[in-house]
């Protein structure tokens, strides 16, 4: 009992209550949001595509103080800066916290209602029970998976009442139990007898520790959820109901145990024994709902880290369905849900065993453990500037205590601790292999990227012809000009009087506001029409795509014209921050029909014959704009009118002659695998296939 009292003060409610959920990023939490830290503190961005307009975002530079180059802090900061080496070690090591939550999200859900639906052992008669609990645990998780596309909005008012319900059922009984068979229990709270136990039991009693870690499983998905909750609310639920509700009934459970030291009926499951007869049955449902809105919220964070690290461009594209449009965070990706279905039932079915599968747990659980306390030495001296001896004796502490831990549940390798080791082992491989592929493709762009220089030999004309429309070419570079459009220009002879190069983009933080949402600026002189715009999401922020993406994305070419100033050099690539339409009421606004009160600027002239789609700006009548630029947001207008083609790029990545095995394999097989059989870009996904054009390139990288 001392052990699991200890383990539950130092390690849920010391260092994550009151240490680790400080550390949020912008209101975030979790792994890889520690990550995300780190980067925007010490500018070790995993994106390649990175630009210094970024660090300018709100939510960037939020609390951010660069230490003094004197102090250690300011050493460790530049001396990660310097060296690629430990980039790359902070990203695979944020990686495999990430691969082992999505371990976690496979074996919590299969232990949770595995332990609860064998209450029926003693509920029922023995020779009965066998033949119920499989089917019974895999008709609850088959449920639980098939269900979360609805949403946990749906059901959600039922989540707290049932999480209420339990812990004061299982208060009560261990209540009722010290009570009833050993008032005097409390006194197996002091650490003394951990000590006793150690030195009795010496191995025995060292590889049992593995089992103790099924009482703190959660505090990881608790920080990970803390996008969901204020800290406060979390710290005053946890230290004032959460804790003394687990607390008491460990104690009364020890209190029966000490009782009982021989189990009649050859029974497994302790909680269920100590439970009054009469109670077995409402006490087993309880569990069970219980089980089910905890594996939800295991499921939840398990989807909310995969898209943080699709978003930072760690894992391949899945389609992301946000279930409610007021509580941002509830989402669902169906690839996902399917493999984790199908995982978690094969564990649940090969292992039928409640301790092969709480080893198995375990191990995801207290690697997660030891990555975050990792992550957070770093937080402490780059973040914080606390003292680097706080950090150490951070690392220490909690490290030491982890550490234990780990090394008992690693040694049950065989007895289930290898199952999560396969499956962060296989999504660490997928991972690596993305970022990778993702990383040379990006390097392939940059240095085959043509110049301004090019584009300005060319003329306004760009030597072809200019056809009504806007085109908009898709392209992951925020400066220059991609390789697609040179090798466009050569094969056809015409383009569209508007151009615009758009880059759609993830930054290190959460969210970006609206207001902050567009970077637009020329390619060229005015004349040219040619513009860049890129478009900047948080790694939790929901993608919007379709008509209403397009007005937005030429309302603010459009606003970008009427404040934009003329630039004396044509090479100069300098942007402009330009919000979305809904953040500038007073600028330029997209309208079908006419305004009043406005003056109003319409796409059409005498002789021109009149399209089917009807398009206006409505501009403010103040101050007066010049002529150049009416004429500018004239063209963009009757463009605008004539409709958008998107000209999409569609790379054939392949290995170089003369490239290592590794790297063939790497690219020629994992990457190009993952390219065909996951998502395409969302953008590719959402336009019209009738104003589509694709370019085809072969990337020897």
């Amino acid at each position: 009992m001392s052990l699991i009292f200890w383990t539950l003060t130092l390690v849920p409610l010391l260092k994550y209550v009151f240490i680790v959920l400080r550390a949020d990023d912008n209101g975030e939490g979790g792994t890889f949001a520690l990550y995300s830290l780190l980067c925007r503190h010490a500018k070790v961005n995993p994106l390649p595509s990175r630009q210094l307009a970024d660090e300018d975002l709100s939510s960037y530079t939020k609390d951010i103080k660069s230490p003094a180059p004197s102090t250690f802090g300011g050493r460790l900061k530049s001396t990660i800066e310097k060296y690629r080496v430990l980039q790359r070690f902070l990203l695979v090591l944020a990686l495999l916290g990430a691969c082992m939550v999505i371990g976690d999200g496979i074996l919590s859900p299969a232990i949770s209602v595995f332990s609860a639906v064998s209450g029926v052992e003693v509920a029922m008669k023995k020779e009965h029970h066998q033949y119920v609990e499989l089917p019974v645990v895999c008709i609850i998780l088959i449920a639980l998976f098939t269900l979360q596309h609805y949403g946990t909005h749906r059901v959600g008012f039922l989540f707290a009442p049932i999480v209420i319900t339990w812990l004061l059922c299982i208060a009560s009984i261990g209540l009722y139990n010290i009570v009833h068979w050993n008032p005097h229990v409390y006194r197996a709270l002091s650490p003394y007898y951990i000590y006793i136990f150690l030195k009795k039991t010496q191995k025995q009693g060292w590889m049992s520790l593995g089992g103790i870690l099924l009482c703190i499983t959660g505090s990881e998905a608790m920080f990970a959820d803390l996008g969901h909750f204020s800290q406060l609310s979390i710290q005053i639920a946890f230290t004032s109901f959460v804790y003394p509700s687990l607390v008491l009934a460990y104690l009364g459970q020890a209190a029966y145990l000490s009782q009982h030291h021989e189990m009649q009926n050859d029974y497994h499951i302790g909680f269920y024994v100590s439970v009054p007869e009469t109670l077995r049955w409402p006490v087993l449902v309880i569990a069970v709902l219980a089980a089910v809105v905890g594996s939800q919220a295991i499921i939840t964070g398990t989807f909310s880290i995969i898209k943080q690290c699709s978003a930072l461009g760690c894992f391949p594209r899945v389609k992301i369905v946000h279930t409610s449009s007021k509580i941002h965070g509830q989402i669902y990706i169906p690839e996902v849900n399917w493999i984790l279905m199908v995982l978690c039932l094969a564990v649940t079915v090969g292992f039928r065993d409640t301790g092969r599968l709480g080893n198995a747990s375990g191990l995801a659980v207290i690697t997660v453990m030891l990555v975050t306390t990792c992550l957070m030495s770093l937080v402490i001296v780059l973040c914080w500037h606390r003292s680097v001896l706080l950090a150490i004796s951070f690392v220490f502490f909690f490290g030491a205590i982890e550490a234990l831990y780990f090394s008992a549940s690693l040694v049950k390798f065989l007895e289930g601790a290898w199952v999560p080791i396969v499956i962060s082992f296989f999504f660490m491989m997928v991972m690596s292999a993305w970022h990778y592929g993702a990383l040379k493709t990006y390097e392939f762009d940059v240095q085959n990227k043509v110049s301004v220089d090019w584009l300005l030999e060319l003329g306004p004309g760009l030597g072809i012809v200019r056809v009504r429309g806007i085109g908009l070419i898709h392209t992951e570079l925020v400066s220059g000009i991609p390789a697609i459009f040179s090798h466009f220009v050569t094969n056809l002879p015409a383009f569209h009087q508007v151009l615009i190069f758009l880059c759609v983009k993830s930054v290190p933080v959460p969210h970006v506001a609206h207001k902050e949402r567009f970077l637009v600026g020329h390619i060229g002189p005015r004349e040219y029409r040619i513009y860049r715009c890129v478009v900047r999401y948080g790694y939790r922020d929901a993608r919007t795509d379709g008509p209403q993406f397009e007005d937005d994305l030429v309302c603010s070419v459009a606003e970008f014209i009427r404040t934009g100033e003329r630039k004396a050099d044509p090479t100069d690539e300098e942007m402009v921050v330009v919000g979305t339409p809904s953040t500038h009421p007073n600028g330029v606004q997209f309208r079908e029909e006419s305004g009043s009160n406005h003056e109003i600027m319409e796409a059409r002239e005498e002789g021109v014959p009149r399209a089917k789609k009807r398009v206006r700006f409505v501009i403010p009548e103040s101050p007066k704009i010049e002529v150049g630029v009416r004429d500018e947001l004239r063209e963009l207008m009757e463009a605008r009118e004539a409709g958008v083609a998107y000209i999409l790029g569609h790379s054939y990545v392949r290995a170089q002659q003369g490239s290592s095995f590794v790297k063939k394999m790497v690219i020629n097989y994992g990457y190009d695998f993952l390219r065909r059989n996951f998502r395409a870009p969302t953008y590719a996904l959402s336009v019209p296939h009738a104003s589509t054009l694709e370019v085809g390139m072969v990337y020897n990288i």
